[in-house]
């Protein structure tokens, strides 16, 4: 009868270094995956209608006016810093929820807490009033004389969706008349995980060149100064839905060239373009509830750095 040979099936050093190669590639994607979830939930996007409350990605309006029917009155986004949204109406506005800390809030308590959400959690608030203005880093036309709203006459589009590095919010408004003619509108909010500061685009959709207004709004009292590319604003408004209105900042960077020289009216720092297709700029703001620029001076230090 043969020997019968007992062999034990021993792992080379190479296969366990693969294994544990693998081991490590799958902890290192695993690492990434998570730190690229944790960036992406630093920024945030709403659209929806008030009727069903359903998350979309864009609505059209033939009226070019939801402000009453659509959720924040608009398309909005969101950083740790600060929730911002567009108004779906003619005004061309850019609206500013204040935040207190670095959490996330717009998706689940909306623009409007309650008074017990902000004391309890230490929430936001809708500090900022925009009034007749395009608020803050909002967008109208400049004719030469005077300021154009953004009337659409062939409708409006509201739309938001995710990048590479965060998210946007954007209105375009169709067959404003401006100067004779119709133009198409498109206004941008970009934020994302790395930066408090959202760029805002403005720009004819055909090529044609306009003059855009844009600036930052300030309430009766407040402090304002404009620099070299810098807007800063500091002041109390008058929210409505604030039982107790804190200073809050409004600031905005802009490109020298591509601008005439910052005029203060009696509601805004603004600035005009020359004749252009596309702008850009920046926008901030700043609470005296947060931890970093809580004073006007901490804020005008950061926009005039």
């Amino acid at each position: 009868m043969g020997r019968i040979h007992r062999f034990r099936c021993m792992s080379s050093p190479m296969l366990m270094l693969n294994e544990t190669m693998k081991k490590s590639i799958v902890i290192v994607i695993i690492c990434a995956l998570s730190l690229s979830q944790a960036l992406c939930a630093q920024t945030a996007r709403s659209l929806f209608m008030k009727s069903d409350g359903k998350q979309v990605s864009e609505i059209f309006s033939d009226s070019g006016n939801e402000y009453k029917t659509v959720g924040h009155h608009g398309p909005a986004v969101e950083n740790t810093y600060m929730a911002l949204r567009i108004y779906f109406n003619d005004s061309g506005a850019i609206d500013v929820y204040s935040k207190t800390g670095r959490g996330m809030e717009l998706e689940k308590y909306g623009w409007y807490p309650t008074e017990e959400e902000q004391r309890k959690y230490g929430l936001g608030c809708d500090e900022y009033l925009v009034g007749k203005t395009v608020g803050l880093g909002g967008i109208a036309l400049w004719d030469g004389e005077k300021e154009v709203k953004l009337k659409a006459t062939r409708g409006r589009l509201a739309r938001v969706g995710d990048t590479k590095k965060g998210c946007y919010a954007e209105m375009i408004s169709y067959g404003v008349p401006y100067c004779g003619d119709t133009v198409d509108v498109r206004v941008r909010i970009d934020v994302t995980s790395k930066t408090r500061v959202a760029k805002v685009t403005a720009e004819e959709l055909s090529g044609k060149k306009v003059r855009f207004l844009t600036g930052v709004n300030y309430p009766e009292g407040a402090y304002t100064v404009s620099g070299d590319g810098y807007i800063c604003v500091w002041g109390v408004h008058p929210a409505d839905v604030s039982d107790d209105p804190c200073p809050v900042g409004g600031g905005m960077f802009f490109r020298k060239g591509d601008f005439g020289e910052p005029e203060k009216t009696e509601d805004m720092i603004r600035i005009v373009s020359g004749p252009v297709s596309r702008i850009q700029t920046g926008i901030v703001s700043a609470s005296t509830k947060e931890a970093e620029l809580n004073s006007a001076r901490r804020f005008e230090s950061y926009m005039s750095r």
